[in-house]
């Protein structure tokens, strides 16, 4: 068991190191955006697309990925490999259908959602969701099998490719043809801007593809099974619901926003805003993403053992603390973190510690969801997201008109506020969990305090300013390592912190006695 559980521990720091590498390597794409784009609209635009495909991707995979796993890891199952060839025949087929019928309709599809110009963009983005979405299973595949090196290996050479080209044809293009034009004028159209940053996707999804064929042959050899397909959509089915609702709830204002207003320029305008403001905010996704690595096989190793909701209860304490550091770091620092985004958009700022609190709220809404993961009633997390959808449909709807991005930022707090609360009194009553309220309730108070603190008093000087927010930040730190986190509990940590205490005093002493 215990070989099995270092197994565990490490496949899960190299897919949680790929994801999160790559997802910091993407960010960092963003301030390069934000200065070579021409104007925010241009990076509205990128914004609104990508949402566009995010839900796409969970409508094309329906579930399916989890039903893989599901089947194949089942005990009287003795041809696994005919599970996933049933699977990737599956979203292979789904997938093409989609994509011709994408291309086919492309003109009058381009138009509905406002790239009637460039109708170009729409059909990169079809075929980058197609492909992505049937590259999901060969990767679920290399997972079944516990080859994480190779996972890790395309996803990050992938996104590597990806960046390479965008700055290639954003960055070092533009200065070849100012130049020699002549070098490049058979493939560099200027002008094009955001158009070649859906080029380099497509060949990055081209170049993952080709790298999973090895990997995709031993489905494509094999029989496709239409009752097992049967069986598998059953299952399948609420998922494809709570994927659907959980990615609307990520993405459905960067969608919609730009239909609310009458000018669309204006609107590409406020979306590539709060796009932009909203990536300062992805500090805050990012362990909320390491987390969720490590959390799954925490709970569900815990439940083997046993009952263990202290445990459960002990990792929402120190979630909600670390959550409220991150917060208040970002919100303390932030006078030097806008320059990330160029400063046409510093204007949506503000927004930073709304989409903050509401991730904080999501990450704790996803802590709460052992509950249900724990006695197999899934279809109550498909029902708190769909509540949290509609919440964020009708805020959007209703305030985006009058309050533009601001209200897009709210509406995702609300959601994630709102299926925090439902996932809390719904688990007290089917999971009863003795969470610290006590604590995280003094740890809030605290961080307000210092928030207050930190961003009321007027410092004109930006170095007198941080070093007075450092000092509070400190002080927070502080307080969470005296009360919950000695420093002696620490391996390593509290070992060398006593020796080189030890040192400084000495030296101090000697000071004093000159």
């Amino acid at each position: 068991m215990a070989g099995g559980m270092k197994r565990l521990a490490k496949d899960t720091a190299i897919y949680g190191l790929s994801s999160i590498i790559g997802r910091f390597l993407n960010w960092m794409l963003v301030p390069m955006y934000t200065r070579v784009l021409e104007n925010t609209g241009e990076y509205g635009i990128v914004t609104n697309i990508y949402g566009i495909t995010a839900l796409l991707m969970a409508l094309l995979t329906y579930g399916m990925e989890t039903g893989f796993f599901r089947f194949i890891n089942k005990k009287e199952e003795r041809e696994p490999v005919r599970v996933y060839a049933t699977t990737l025949y599956s979203v292979a087929f789904t997938s093409v259908l989609f994509l011709a019928g994408a291309l086919i309709f492309l003109r009058p599809l381009s138009g509905a959602l406002g790239y009637g110009l460039h109708p170009e963009y729409i059909g990169m983005m079809a075929c980058v969701a197609a492909a992505d979405a049937f590259c999901c299973i060969p990767f679920a595949y290399l997972r079944y099998r516990n080859r994480p090196v190779r996972f890790a290996t395309v996803k990050l050479l992938n996104i590597l490719l990806n960046i390479l080209l965008n700055i290639f044809f954003l960055v070092v293009c533009p200065r070849i043809h100012a130049v020699h034009p002549e070098w490049i004028s058979f493939f560099y159209r200027p002008g094009y801007g955001i158009g070649y940053i859906f080029i380099s996707n497509i060949f990055t999804t081209a170049l993952t593809f080709v790298m999973l064929i090895p990997d995709m042959t031993p489905g494509l050899r094999a029989r496709f099974d239409p009752q097992r397909l049967r069986r598998m959509l059953r299952y399948s089915f609420p998922i494809l619901i709570l994927g659907l609702a959980g990615m609307l709830n990520q993405t459905v204002d960067k969608i919609l926003l730009p239909f609310l207003f009458d000018d669309r320029e204006y609107a590409n305008s406020q979306l590539g805003i709060y796009g932009a403001c909203f990536k300062i905010a992805v500090v805050m996704v990012m362990f909320i993403q390491a987390f969720r690595y490590a959390y799954e096989p925490f709970v569900f190793s815990k439940n083997r053992d046993g009952d263990n909701r202290k445990a459960y209860a002990e990792a929402m304490k120190y979630f909600i603390i670390f959550s409220l550091i991150i917060f208040t770091g970002v919100m303390f620092y932030l006078d030097l973190l806008k320059y990330f985004v160029d400063a046409k958009y510093h204007p949506g700022l503000a927004v930073v510690p709304v989409v903050m609190l509401g991730e904080m709220f999501f990450g704790i809404y996803y802590n709460l969801s052992v509950w249900y993961k724990l006695t197999d009633r899934t279809h109550w997390g498909a029902w708190f997201s769909i509540a949290g959808c509609t919440l964020t449909v009708a805020i959007i709807i209703a305030f985006v008109p009058r309050f533009g991005y601001a209200a897009c930022a709210w509406a995702s707090f609300a959601s994630n506020l709102l299926m925090m609360l439902l996932s809390y009194f719904t688990g007290q009553k089917k999971f009863p969990v003795k969470y610290d309220l006590r604590s995280a309730l003094a740890y809030a108070a605290i961080a307000a305090a210092c928030y207050v603190a930190g961003m009321t008093p007027q410092i004109d000087s930006i170095t007198l300013r941080l070093a007075y927010r450092t000092l509070l930040l400190a002080v927070f730190i502080g307080i969470f390592i005296r009360k919950d986190l000695p420093l002696s509990e620490i391996p390593y940590v509290g070992k060398y912190f006593r020796k080189y205490f030890r040192i400084f005093a000495r030296v101090i002493s000697k000071y004093c006695k000159r």
